[in-house]
């Protein structure tokens, strides 16, 4: 297990002291080597570090066979602080942005919100045990690709800086101008190579070996929210006047569905349900189409029923019928 480099320690002390006040009965050796990454020799330094930074922190008497070290009397709610990105994961999470792989943060952030708390912790503690108890998450089919937070960051300081980046797709050598990015089924980097007028569509996961550059851009008007509502997932092409009918049977969920910002919907005197809306992305739309099976009619535009048709005929062949 390798250890983090010194440039981090103070951070690290820092991070070890929020986690020490957001937990009631303070934190253990294990704790500190499962949260940082680190051997249990440096586990221990980093441990005699925090004690003889403040005389708040001692050994916490417990029931378990580990020791256990925090805050036995004072606190530090002055030191906690939020980042930007945290504030932005917060944010994302209202808007419905799937943010798998910032895990850690998320870790960060509750930790610090416990902390910030702490006089009301022992209090909901248990409460907050039960609600994790009796609530979860339907499993969700979605795809598990890793994303290297570094290299994720280091693009969000990219688009900040309006800086060119270096690196490989799919093995490709690339200079790209980020203008931003997207979150969908996957994590999506939308920006401009080389000469390129139209911004481009890259799969986060693919992109490697990323540098900052020296090289500055100008993305001019660009405005993320504006393309992402241009098409009806991610990736985008000639847009299209779409008008969908749903039968009565489904116009309850209908009614109660988000299919583009652009939607319009109305229900009809014999309980149908007629969607329209305007949008790019013609696979992906054909693929939530498929989704409601034979509660759903293509009515225009006469290029998108078409290419229904053959996909669903492919469907079928697929499974051995005619």
């Amino acid at each position: 297990m390798e250890d983090k480099p010194r440039y981090s320690r103070i951070s690290d002390i820092l991070e070890l002291l929020i986690l020490m006040q957001s937990k009631v009965l303070g934190v253990t050796l294990n704790d500190i080597i499962k949260t940082f990454g680190v051997s249990r020799r440096t586990a221990e330094r980093l441990r005699d570090a925090v004690i003889d930074s403040l005389p708040q922190i001692n050994e916490i008497e417990t029931t378990d066979k580990e020791k256990h070290w925090g805050f036995t009397s004072g606190y530090m709610n002055e030191i906690v602080s939020f980042t930007p990105d945290e504030i932005a994961i917060l944010e994302g999470i209202k808007d419905g942005i799937g943010i798998d792989f910032k895990k850690k943060t998320m870790e960060s952030v509750i930790s610090k919100l416990k902390a910030l708390s702490r006089k009301q912790i022992a209090k909901v503690d248990d409460a907050i045990e039960l609600i994790m108890k009796s609530e979860g998450m339907a499993v969700t089919q979605k795809p598990s690709y890793k994303i290297d937070v570094k290299s994720f960051d280091l693009i969000r300081q990219a688009i900040r800086e309006n800086r060119k980046i270096e690196g490989k797709y799919n093995g490709k050598d690339k200079l790209l101008a980020p203008y931003g990015i997207i979150y969908g089924s996957n994590v999506y980097l939308i920006g401009v190579e080389g000469n390129w007028v139209n911004p481009y569509v890259y799969a986060l996961h693919k992109l490697t070996d990323i540098k900052l550059t020296g090289e500055t851009f100008d993305k001019g008007d660009f405005d993320i929210k504006e393309y992402a509502n241009h098409s009806f997932g991610v990736y985008q092409n000639e847009m299209m006047k779409v008008e969908l009918l749903f039968t009565p049977e489904v116009a309850e969920d209908v009614l109660n569905y988000n299919f583009h910002p652009t939607q319009k919907v109305k229900q009809n005197d014999d309980g149908s349900v007629t969607v329209k809306f305007k949008a790019s992305g013609e696979l992906e739309i054909l693929w939530h189409i498929f989704r409601w099976g034979d509660g759903v009619k293509v009515i225009s535009p006469n290029s998108l029923k078409k290419r229904y048709i053959e996909y669903l005929d492919a469907v079928l062949k697929a499974q051995g019928g005619k």
